[in-house]
Parts: C-alpha cells; structure tokens; sequence
C-alpha cells in the first residue's frame, strides 16, 4: 500500500479495448488553447457550422441549439455590451434557468475579461430558503453587473426590495443584447493565469466560499479528463447536471469545445421529475458518455418501470461516470443488474473523487477497468487503521475506490493535526498538488493560505491543497472515507456520518431516500447522536384521515434507533422527522449536515405532523 503517495499516471494504462494507452504526453501537447477565448475563437474558425450544444425540453426534444460560429458571435456581443457598462477586470453574476443562454454569458463574460460568477436563480417559492445563499454570493463577489435573460428579468429586479445587498447590481438580459454588437469586439488579451470564473463552494460543510479558477485550472482539468477517458470521433454527451456547478460546468460547457464533442444538455429539473428521461436521452441520441452522483442511480433503480427499461438501449454508453458524493456498491451493483438487459456494459461504470478548489477532477478510474472496493473493519476504521477483512466478517464495510490522478496531479495522505505523512494503514486528510488545484478563494487570504498552502512537516513539501476529505491509499488507488468536519466522535471513536445515514434510511419504508441527515451536538457536556430524516410522501400521522398511508412516527424512530445501534453500536439520542422536501441540501443536491444541525439546535426545522 502506498499510504503516503499517490504516483502520477504511469506511461501506460490499461485502455478499455485491452491495449495500452499513450506515454503520458506533456501538458503542451495536451492542450489546444492557452485560455478558454482562444479554444472558442479556434473552434468558431476551424469548425463554425458544427453544433456541439443541444438543450432538450421535458419531452427530450431539442428545444434549442447552436453552432459554434453562434456561440462565438453571441459570446462577442455579451462581451461588447459588458464592457459597455464598465465590467471588464470586474464580476458579472451569472443567473440563469438551465438553457443555452447561460452558455452564451459564461462565454460572454471570458470575451470581455470579466470574471463569471455563477449562480442559480432563486426559488420564488423558496426564498427563505433559497435567497442566502445569492446573497452571500453577491455579498462577497461584489459583481458589477448581474446577466440573467429576459423572462427571468423581472423577479430579478425585485430582489433589491428584498435585500439591500442587491440594490447596487444592475441587471442585464444577455438574449436581448443585439447581434450586431459582435462585430466591435475586440480581443481583451486575456492570459493563461487569469481567473475565468469565481466557483463558489456547494457550502455542505460552511458557507460558501468563491474559489479562484483560472484559464489554466479549467484546461488542465480538461486535458486530464480527456487523457483518463481517451476520447473518441463521433463521442457523445449528456448531461442533466446544473452548469452553474464544478462538474456540471467542465463536463457541459467546457469538453464540448475542448475536444469537439456534441452534447445534449437538459435541465437537472427534467431528470429529478422522471429519472427515466436521463437514460431515455442517452438512449435516443446514441449518448456514449455521462456523469452523475452516486443518489441519480439509485433514483433510476427505484423509478423506472419494466415497460421504460424495456424501451431502452443503452449499448452506446461507454463511460458512466459516478462521483461528486460517497458511490455505493450497491448502488452500482443494483443499477448493473437492473439495465443489464438495456445493453449497457458491465465495466462501464468509472469512479472518481474531485472538488470545487481542484477545480473538478481529482482522480478517477480508467474506462474498461472495473471498479475497485477494498472491504475493511468498521471498528478499525472508527480509530483511522485500515485493516482488511473478509465481505464475510459481520463488521466489515465496503469502500470504493476513486482512481487515482492522472499526469501531474498528486495527492498525499497526511495526519490532519500533525500535518505528517501518514503509515500506509492509516486513514488521514487527502492533499492535492498540481495544475489542478485552483487559485486561492476569493477575498479570503486567511482561509487561502490555511487550505491551498500547507506544507507537510516530515518531509517539507508544498504548498498542498487540504481538502478537508479523509482516505487511503491502497495499491495506488484512493479510497475516501469520509468529511472531516462531518466526523461524529462518541467515546473515542470516530463514526462517519453518510454510514449511520445509510443505515437509518433503509431502517423503515416511510423514509424517504437521499434525504437524512446525522450529526452530534453537545448535551450535557457530552456529545450525542441526532438523526433528521424526511418523511416519504403518501404518509400522514395515524388518525389525520386526509386519504394518506397512516404512520406511526414512534414505529419509525424505533427502526432507525434499532438498526442504527444494532450497525454502529452507537445510540441515537433524538430522532427528528421532517415533511418532504425540508431537510437541507446544496445546490448540487449534496445534504447540508452543519445546517441541519443548526436547525435542529435553533428549533426551526419543518417536523412531520406539526
């Protein structure tokens, strides 16, 4: 095991047809462009009437498409009307529905040398809960000009009523910017170095911060995709992914241009109202790549009939990417056997593990490969040992691997304290060093230099981005574990909360999937044990009479105590049971357990049956 280092991608790595890939080529020759200006301006001129974006309406029609000799014109007269109004060197937020406009302003913004900030529009349904987290945004980015479109417009301008914080932003709906402008542009002569956008953190763990992406984080990030998957002529994407997001936006904004393939872009709304509608996509337009977290499977499993799965052909899909939260194996091995007659591949399935300060990517498998587990005692891993164990042992639990990087990324495991590397058997903090690892955060030289600038004290190398992500290494593969901030520690042992949530939501039928949240808070000087869930919807307390399935919550706080203490030998000190749809999630769906704790803590959590 290789606890200390993870190696760079050797010079020949199994491909998914048997053979070897390439010697690792350098980054020069690996990328095509120096910034994101001079990729579109290359690929408007090379290949101006080829269309790379397609956008889908809920029927998986094309609603709408563009050439790349559009995007390049509309994106110059964004950048014109930007600079008009003083942006350049400056923010521009980036408030969008899902839809090609939004590609247009992203584009736009990088034409006029404005630094994009992208968001997503707030709920109006929603505000209270939706609105914190623009504002923070705004707050801290300051933009000078907001780009929304023109049906969006309207709600917009109301929210300085709303919040001071949106008094001095003035509105500007890209759509409505006339073509003709395109034609004054000039190149802003932006370089490599410089930042393209202001990603702001999912805020699962704290609140948001902006990270500082530059030119060079996003096409070096695209070169190591691009390595790892190996590309080929005629590839297709499709994506429901949110591309306001780390992933959402290299996979759907960025790989198209980069390596001239078409995609097919639909709102994370379709999907979520019908999971089917994914895999119907991918199905009808021959779609041989696509990416998504680890909940979206298991989504498909549970709400797709006999009848669509029949309809389906998924023998195209070469790469199915799983990542941005903790893959289950039996997520994988439940959606495996569930399409298998639908065509797609047994090892087409390709984990990897990144994050908003790397940019995406981090690591990930190789096409073809399979994915790994390494199968461990729980009782070690709570004390950060790694002892492997039989799938047999009643205490053993299943990790999956994550890949490794690829060309010059690194990654160490380091004790999270001591800041020294850790044995080979020891689970510690995940480092990352290399092109990858973006900028700094925006505004914050403080929470700077405590994250992307460690140094690791036994050997003196750095500067180290700390991901806050706890793992190990075994056989080059890395395995994550766990958030360290999220740790639950009772008595000394260190328990991972997305295991109790796991094991509490499969306790009893009436909890809905994906939504529970565990986390400790102190009592009594000690620290005890607290499990939110959502409520499955159907379900209404014995003796409403409103036509609803009666639940007796006590039955269902009974089975999560049971299955948890029965799991983690643990004891669950309350239970807190929430209507659906109310437990706290970023906006890439991830669940939010230092909000719910504070929730929780502040007693204003939306409870069942009250």
């Amino acid at each position: 095991m290789q606890g200390d280092v993870v190696q760079r991608g050797p010079a020949a790595e199994p491909s998914s047809t048997g053979g070897d890939f390439p010697a690792k080529t350098t980054l020069a020759e690996t990328l095509e462009a120096a910034t994101l200006v001079e990729l579109l301006r290359k690929r408007s001129i090379l290949e101006p009437d080829r269309v790379l974006f397609h956008f889908l309406g809920d029927d998986l029609e094309i609603a709408s498409q563009v050439t790349v000799a559009e995007l390049d014109r509309q994106a110059r007269a964004i950048a014109v009307e930007l600079r008009r109004r003083g942006a350049a060197g400056q923010r521009a937020l980036l408030v969008y529905p899902p839809g090609l406009e939004y590609v247009a302003a992203f584009y736009g913004c990088l034409y006029a040398g404005v630094v994009a900030v992208p968001a997503y529009p707030p709920n109006p349904a929603r505000l209270a809960q939706t609105l914190p987290r623009l504002r923070v945004i705004v707050t801290d980015s300051q933009p000078v000009v907001a780009l929304t479109t023109a049906t969006v417009l309207p709600l917009l301008e109301r929210l300085g009523e709303l919040d001071t914080a949106f008094v001095p932003v003035q509105w500007l709906a890209s759509d409505a910017v006339t073509p003709e402008q395109a034609s004054e542009w000039t190149d802003p002569g932006v370089n490599a170095s410089d930042l393209a956008f202001l990603q702001y953190t999912s805020g699962s763990t704290a609140s948001p911060k902006g990270v500082m992406v530059t030119h060079a984080n996003l096409l070096y990030n695209a070169a190591a995709m691009a390595h790892c998957v190996q590309y080929r002529v005629g590839e297709v994407i499709v994506s429901w992914l949110p591309t306001f997001h780390d992933m959402g936006l290299v996979c759907g904004l960025l790989l198209p241009l980069y390596k001239g393939l078409s995609i097919y872009l639909m709102s994370p709304l379709t999907f979520l109202q019908r999971p089917v509608r994914w895999l119907q996509a991918i199905s009808r337009y021959r779609g041989t790549q696509s990416a998504a977290p680890n909940f979206a499977y298991d989504l498909c499993v549970r709400k797709t009939t006999p009848e669509q799965r029949a309809a389906l052909d998924l023998s195209q899909w070469r790469v199915t990417a799983n990542a941005a939260e903790p893959v289950r194996k039996d997520t994988l091995d439940r959606f495996s056997e569930t399409f298998a007659n639908c065509g797609i591949r047994g090892d087409a399935f390709l984990v990897g593990y990144g994050l908003a300060e790397a940019t995406l990517k981090v690591t990930s498998a190789y096409p073809g490969q399979g994915t790994r587990y390494c199968v461990v005692r729980g009782a070690d891993l709570e004390q950060h040992r790694v002892v492997e164990v039989s799938e047999t042992e009643p205490d053993a639990r299943t990790i999956t691997g994550c890949g490794r990087p690829q060309l010059d990324t690194q990654v160490r495991i380091v004790h999270p304290e001591t800041r020294r590397m850790c044995a080979p058997d020891e689970v510690g903090e995940i480092w990352v060093s290399g092109p990858t690892v973006a900028r700094g955060y925006w505004n914050n030289d403080e929470a700077t230099k405590q994250t992307f600038r460690a140094t690791i004290a036994d050997t003196g190398e750095g500067p180290f981005l700390r991901t806050g992500d706890l793992g190990f290494v075994k056989d080059n593969e890395l395995y994550v574990t766990g958030r360290l901030k999220d740790l639950i520690i009772v008595d000394g042992l260190n328990h991972y909360p997305q295991d109790i949530e796991w094991t509490a939501q499969g306790s009893h039928p009436a909890i809905r999937p994906g939504c529970c949240a565990a986390f400790s808070v102190e009592k009594e000087g000690q620290e005890r044990v607290v499990v939110a869930v959502e409520v499955a919807p159907g379900y209404e307390p014995v003796g409403t009479g409103n036509g609803k399935t009666p639940l007796d919550a006590e039955e269902v706080v009974k089975a999560i105590r049971r299955a948890v203490s029965e799991a983690h030998g643990l004891r669950v000190s309350d239970v807190a049971l929430l209507n659906p749809g109310t437990i706290a999630k970023t906006s890439s769906g991830k669940i939010q357990r230092h909000a719910s704790r504070q929730g929780y803590v502040a007693g204003t959590l939306d409870l069942w049956g009250k």
